[in-house]
């Protein structure tokens, strides 16, 4: 990993969210600096603000206040469509639940992003096809989400993530419903797509998954509290 040019810059990036007469700051000046081929974890406790970064992050959600920087575009006042094309060029998700589409088989979950992007029948069944045999799962192209295990659904919903080979995949409790061996498994398949130079922003509360990361970001109230090079970092030789 080389850290040279920044993918993702914030600066004094702030979430408040007003109901009624209450205001609740999710988010309260949050200074960022996440490097293209980067592996980050960020962790804090429940209700500290690690959703909300990340979805701001994933372009899922405009911040009240401050810069934000996506690969050298200021992209703090986008609207939802101009946010909506940035976000299907760039970025993939990965979720604790998998949300894959149980009406869908298996290959229609992963080939779902291409549908969007446009991408003829032949192209996205040749992509499909590549990514089912890397992760594994070519056996349960036309099996639907509920017939296979989580690790399984797990890899499927991975797959879809990097179908369109994004620069950044966003990982919120990747391994969360998944047993530890599984666990594991959906780690490794994370540390191999960016050791291929994928940049991954992960939350986890898991210090056992902390570990694939090259750096450790801290949030406590809505703040950075640390951040610190990840000196047992599984990937580092």
């Amino acid at each position: 990993m080389e850290n040279t040019t920044s993918l993702i810059k914030t600066v004094g990036l702030k979430k408040v969210y007003h109901t009624d007469e209450i205001e609740t700051t999710a988010l309260g000046g949050v200074n960022l600096d996440i490097k293209n081929g980067e592996f980050v974890a960020i962790m804090g406790p429940s209700g500290c603000g690690k959703s909300t970064l990340l979805n701001i992050l994933g372009l899922l959600d405009n911040p009240s206040q401050g810069e934000f920087y996506f690969d050298n575009q200021e992209i703090s006042q986008y609207g939802e469509r101009k946010r909506a094309d940035l976000r299907k060029e760039n970025i993939g998700f990965v979720f604790q639940n998998f949300n894959l589409i149980d009406e869908l088989t298996v290959f229609e979950n992963i080939e779902l992003p291409l549908i969007y992007l446009k991408y003829s029948a032949s192209e996205r069944r040749k992509r499909v096809e590549e990514v089912m045999e890397q992760m594994k799962i070519m056996h349960r192209r036309n099996h639907f989400p509920q017939q296979l295990s989580g690790g399984q659904q797990q890899r499927a919903a991975i797959s879809r993530a990097v179908i369109a080979k994004p620069n950044m995949i966003l990982a919120d409790e990747p391994t969360g419903n998944l047993d530890s061996v599984n666990g594991q498994e959906v780690m490794s398949l994370l540390s191999e797509l960016n050791d291929k130079g994928t940049t991954v922003v992960m939350v986890t509360h898991s210090p056992i998954d902390a570990e694939y990361a090259h750096r450790i970001i801290n949030l406590f109230d809505g703040q950075v509290v640390s951040e610190n090079i990840n000196p047992s970092n599984k990937t580092l030789v």
